[in-house]
């Protein structure tokens, strides 16, 4: 027995890796339940949850590549260019991959939901309106004319958001604290 793992032990790693993986998968979806503060919709929680799998799976079959033998020196130079890439991908304003990193956040922090009456203020102008969608790539708006609009996350997640809580009959906004200016 002890021969057989011997001579094919990265068969045996890489069955492991395999069967590991719904555990590993669980696991991280219990710890992302876990940061989410307060509750979240069924839709939001699966895209979450389709993009911790996928990150989970590659990571799982970048290690597999390296137990099946792949040479590490190649391998090194191809992961750190890559690990550069990906960090400047997932943080980058201009990047669709920022996009999902910020989804995540959003998800996390989970003050704006959907049916959310919100501003984004951007400089001098500003966008107003009910959120319909919170999807991977973008958040889609319904504004006063009913037309969407759809803002991209990694701006949601910069951007200065007023979450409108109280309106009256005429429009104008009452909110639900006091403030002093002494």
């Amino acid at each position: 027995m002890l021969h057989f793992i011997s001579q094919y032990y990265h068969w045996v790693v890489t069955a492991l890796l395999l069967l590991s993986y719904p555990i590993l998968a669980k696991l991280l979806r219990n710890l992302l339940t876990r940061l989410v503060t307060g509750n979240i919709e069924k839709h939001r929680q699966y895209r979450a949850n389709l993009l911790l799998d996928t990150l989970l799976a590659a990571m799982l079959l970048c290690l597999i590549v390296l137990t099946l033998g792949i040479e590490l020196k190649g391998l090194l130079v191809v992961g750190s260019s890559l690990l550069a890439m990906f960090s400047v991908a997932l943080f980058a304003g201009w990047s669709l991959l920022s996009n999902l990193t910020s989804f995540l956040l959003l998800l996390i922090q989970n003050k704006c939901k959907v049916g959310s009456k919100v501003r984004i203020v951007d400089g001098g102008n500003f966008i107003e309106g009910t959120i319909v969608d919170m999807g991977l790539i973008n958040v889609t708006l319904a504004n006063e004319n009913q037309n969407e609009v759809l803002y991209p996350n990694n701006l949601f997640v910069v951007r200065p958001v007023i979450i409108i809580k109280y309106e009256t009959k005429n429009g104008t906004a009452k909110y639900p604290f006091k403030r002093s200016l002494k």
